[in-house]
């Protein structure tokens, strides 16, 4: 009878080992799905003009800007 128990025990171990790993492989699935998902909704605004942004109502793309204080040109070409 000892032995029917110990072997038993041996079971549910490897139940539960195969159970925990199942989780982790499903979690790495979803997190791969997820950030395929991401990257082809990037790739495909990447790929739209301004006005198409616009009109499904996303933030226009951010650019570059440059502030210049009023009267800076002419300050830099009286030194020139």
């Amino acid at each position: 009878m000892a032995h029917t128990e110990t072997r038993a025990e041996h079971r549910t171990r490897k139940t539960h080992q195969l159970g925990s790993k199942l989780k982790h492989i499903v979690t790495i699935i979803a997190a791969l799905r997820a950030w395929r998902r991401t990257v082809a909704r990037r790739r495909a605004i990447a790929d739209l003009t301004p006005y198409e942004l616009k009109d499904i109502g996303y933030p226009e793309t951010p650019r570059a800007m440059l502030d210049v204080k009023a009267g800076l040109i002419t300050n830099l070409m009286s030194m020139r």
